[in-house]
């Protein structure tokens, strides 16, 4: 049957003269026999290979069997259809196996692809944030690029710039122009100023409510807070706090603000749905900043003269231990702490010590200092990307803005931007 299927035509001629093969054998001469082309693939076996080959007819051979069937030996049939379908399963087999082959490299390749793109999704930041730093006696805003740590632009605003946030939905960019008395609007897309919004003289920092609608600034010379609606852009209260308010945080619930006021030396809370204050906490010399843990449970707040970082229970409202610094070979009253950043888990803080010219690592869970970091001088306020990778930190005298890798706890980059930053903000995805 194989063959029938494979060479219909000389199968039947081949089944029909079967009988007369003997025959023919025995007519043939031994110069006959001589003649006929052997096959190259099976020696013996050339006149059945020949005509399962149709490519090969114009042979002599081939004249041969138009005129007269081939002479088979005994138990020659069976071993020649036997050499054929061995023929057709090594063909098939040998098709299963480049197939397999194919496959497998196919599958190689597609590993590799997968691999040298999660080695460039490693190597490549998943996201390229943007900061804007306010350059207090430079009266500009550098914006940096957090994937060349470079600056890309640099925006005219105006006289004294310091606080400086963006707004919650990551369009414009709030700087807090102190001695224009108000809070000019950037852009964020066209990088430059479109708008101003109210505030009392001399706006230093400010907070937003996590919805953006709200905006509370602390005014330094009237001792005041002010209350802006965002989406009116128009004042709606004020707060009569201590002297020289500055230091502005929200709790993470929304329901209490934090104003320090830096001559009186306290924390006052704020309900924000009365506009009221409902505690003062006393704390030391010249608080300049106060942070919330993210799940609430501690409030941070710094001394500037006092040398110190206050923790405070915000439901206790009262301070419950102190952060002291030393560094060594500077002597205790260089070392000013001002701006504070606690990572997302509350595990670690860090603290800019103004004129020590250092970074403090602190341990969230006991409060101590784990290490010093060396950064430019005069240090203000810091920022974390979003992805808390690394922390951006101000140095007002050098004039630059130092990178730290936050996992490595180290340096790693200097940016030189305006005169005298001061504040710094880093748009969100």
């Amino acid at each position: 049957m194989l063959m029938k299927m494979l060479c219909p035509t000389r199968w039947k001629r081949f089944h029909w003269q079967g009988d007369r093969y003997g025959s023919v054998r025995q007519a043939m001469t031994n110069d006959d026999a001589s003649a006929m082309p052997a096959s190259p693939r099976l020696p013996g076996e050339a006149g059945l290979h020949r005509r399962c080959n149709p490519g090969e007819g114009g042979s002599a051979h081939a004249v041969l069997t138009e005129t007269a069937p081939l002479p088979v030996k005994t138990g020659e049939r069976e071993r020649t259809v036997r050499a054929a379908r061995s023929r057709i399963y090594l063909t098939k087999g040998r098709m299963r196996e480049l197939c397999r082959r194919q496959f497998a490299r196919g599958l190689r390749l597609a590993a590799g692809l997968l691999t040298a793109a999660l080695l460039l999704a490693q190597a490549s930041p998943a996201f390229a944030y943007v900061a804007f730093v306010s350059n207090e006696k430079g009266n500009t805003v550098s914006v940096i690029d957090t994937d060349t740590w470079t600056v890309t632009k640099t925006i005219k605003v105006g006289q004294r710039p310091r606080g400086i946030a963006f707004t919650r939905d990551g369009k414009f960019v709030m700087v807090a122009v102190g001695d224009d008395d108000t809070i000019q609007v950037i852009d964020a897309k066209k990088m430059e100023v479109v708008d101003t919004l109210p505030s009392g003289p001399d706006p230093e920092l400010f907070a937003q409510d996590a919805a953006g609608k709200t905006l509370y600034v602390a005014n330094e010379n009237d001792n005041t807070v002010t209350v802006l609606d965002l989406e009116k852009r128009v004042r709606i209260g004020d707060v009569q706090v201590g002297v020289e308010p500055e230091g502005m945080m929200l709790s993470p619930d929304g329901k209490i603000l934090i104003c320090t006021s830096e001559t009186t030396n306290m924390a006052h809370f704020i309900d924000t749905a009365t506009r009221k204050i409902v505690a003062n906490v006393l704390v030391d010399a010249r608080p300049r900043y106060a942070e919330f843990k993210t799940d609430g449970s501690e409030l941070w707040v710094s001394a500037e003269i006092g040398g110190t970082v206050s923790i405070i229970d915000p439901a206790k409202r009262e301070v419950t231990g102190k952060i002291k610094f030393a560094v060594p070979g500077l002597r205790s009253e260089a070392i000013q702490p001002v701006g504070i950043s606690l990572t997302k888990d509350g595990k670690t803080g860090f603290v800019a010590l103004g004129p020590a010219n250092r970074v403090a690592v602190v341990d969230g869970a006991t409060h101590e200092v784990k290490k010093y970091l060396l950064v430019g001088q005069r240090v203000w306020h810091m920022e974390f990307t979003p992805d808390e990778k690394y922390l951006l930190v101000t140095n007002g005298v050098s004039n630059d803005v130092s990178v730290i890798d936050v996992a490595a706890q180290k340096v790693i980059k200097t940016i030189q931007v305006g005169e005298l930053p001061w504040g710094i903000t880093i748009a969100q995805p």
